[in-house]
This record gives C-alpha cells, sequence and structure tokens, in this order.
C-alpha cells in the first residue's frame, strides 16, 4: 500500500499535526458531525483524536482502521476525512466526512472511489461494506452511486446522539467493482 494516493483533485495521506485548524473547524460544525459517530469537537477535543489519527496509517491486521487526510491538491487544504477499515477476511468497511463547504462537490465520491481501489486492487479485499443513518440521505445516495448495493435497513439498530436510529447497510463485491460500469 502507497500512499499519499493521489486523484484528480485530491490527495489522501496520513494526518499530520499540521492538519489541527483544518480539521477542527469542520469537526466543530454540527451539522458535519450530525450523522458521524463523534459529537462537535473543540479544537482541544480535535487535537486529541489528532494523535490518534496520526498512528492509523497502515492495513496490516484485522480491526485496524487507516484514516487519511482529504487534502485538495490545488490548496492544500484539508476538507475532511476518508477512511478504510480491515473488518474481517478479506473485507472493509469505508467511511468518509467532509466539510460543509465542500459537501455536494464530488469530493467524497473521488475519495470514496479511492478507497474501493485500495481495498479491491491493492488488498484483495472480496467484500467492502459502508453504514450510514438512514437519515443520511446524501451519503445513501453517493453509497449507491458508487455501485454499492443497500443490504439492510437494520430499524432503530443503534442508539445514536440520544436517539434510536435507523441505520442503511450498502455493500459491494470484488467481482462487482471488476464488472465494468
Amino acid at each position: 500500500m502507497r500512499l499519499p494516493i493521489e486523484t484528480d483533485r485530491l490527495l489522501l495521506r496520513p494526518h499530520r499535526t499540521s492538519d489541527l485548524d483544518d480539521l477542527a473547524q469542520f469537526r466543530g460544525d454540527p451539522e458535519v458531525v450530525r450523522y458521524v459517530p463523534w459529537p462537535v469537537r473543540d479544537r482541544a477535543a480535535t487535537e486529541e483524536t489528532l494523535q490518534v489519527k496520526l498512528t492509523q496509517t497502515e492495513l496490516v491486521a484485522h480491526g485496524q482502521w487507516l484514516v487519511l487526510a482529504v487534502e485538495v491538491r490545488s490548496t492544500g487544504t484539508v476538507i475532511g476525512e476518508v477512511l478504510l477499515k480491515w473488518a474481517a477476511d478479506r473485507q472493509g468497511e469505508v467511511g468518509f466526512a467532509l466539510g460543509r463547504d465542500h459537501q455536494g462537490q464530488g469530493y467524497a465520491a473521488e475519495a470514496a472511489t479511492a478507497m474501493l481501489r485500495l481495498g479491491f486492487d491493492e488488498l484483495g479485499f472480496h467484500r467492502i461494506s459502508a453504514v450510514c443513518i438512514e437519515e443520511n440521505v446524501a451519503s445513501a445516495r453517493l453509497l449507491a452511486r458508487l455501485g454499492m448495493r443497500q443490504e439492510a435497513r437494520l430499524v432503530d439498530n443503534v442508539f445514536f446522539k440520544g436517539a434510536w436510529a435507523t441505520q442503511l447497510v450498502f455493500a459491494m463485491l470484488e467481482d462487482e467493482w471488476r464488472a465494468p460500469r
């Protein structure tokens, strides 16, 4: 696995301590964290979690998370994060979060596609899934556009931010990834 990963507009790379200001901006936005499993974080809390992210730079064993900064190549600005978890034997899970000012511009699709490519083409995963809260319509639409199929709707499956929430499970198999689209 070679990092960073370059796409047309993005650089997906391990976090750096210098990412703190950019991360604090989007992690502190209630609209951005509305559907992700972490709370609104101030600068100090963001700095604390950044210390963990600095160690999440490889996938060599089940249960590990690769968490990469999503940087716009033309500006050097970190606009979000993308992740790939090695969930089980040849299985992964993909996720993403982007700052509000950078949503709706195709960046999440570009970053998530790169992570699917990493999982299937470089790491040899057989299956990659993604889970989102049902109310997160934009993410569900994006996962479908990426070619992932909705496999489940888990009603009131998780106690999420003070209330029960329904989760949608999406997935793609290796042969579906390789099939012409």
